[in-house]
């Protein structure tokens, strides 16, 4: 006795393999909600004088400034490094954010101290 499928089963089989793996596929590249809502700017930061280069690597991320006002994406560093970081780089910062959270008045002193 021999136990074979008819060349219909092998093809309904052959064809559920393929869209469980494309289901599959798909749900491990789309973004999660959390991805979509990230995509603006995780950090901020108000110049007290304009940056003079539009792009400015600091806090082991990447800026992008135009006039005073800079933002960039989430970095892995603490916000009060970061923020010391571009002091360094830009001068003097007069307000700065992270994930909407503004540094509080001691904080920012120390990010320009």
């Amino acid at each position: 006795m021999t136990l074979s499928n008819s060349p219909s089963t092998k093809l309904g089989v052959f064809g559920a393999a393929v869209l469980y793996t494309a289901a599959g596929f798909g749900a491990l590249v789309a973004p999660t909600a959390a991805e979509a809502r990230g995509n603006g700017p995780f950090y901020t930061a108000e110049l007290a004088q304009p940056a003079t280069e539009r792009t400015v690597i600091a806090g082991g991320v990447a800026w992008t400034c135009e006039g005073t006002k800079c933002v960039a994406g989430k970095g892995t560093s603490r916000p009060l490094r970061v923020c010391r970081e571009l002091q360094r780089d830009t001068g003097d910062v007069i307000a700065f954010t992270a994930k909407g959270e503004a540094l509080d008045a001691d904080k920012l002193a120390k990010c320009n101290g």
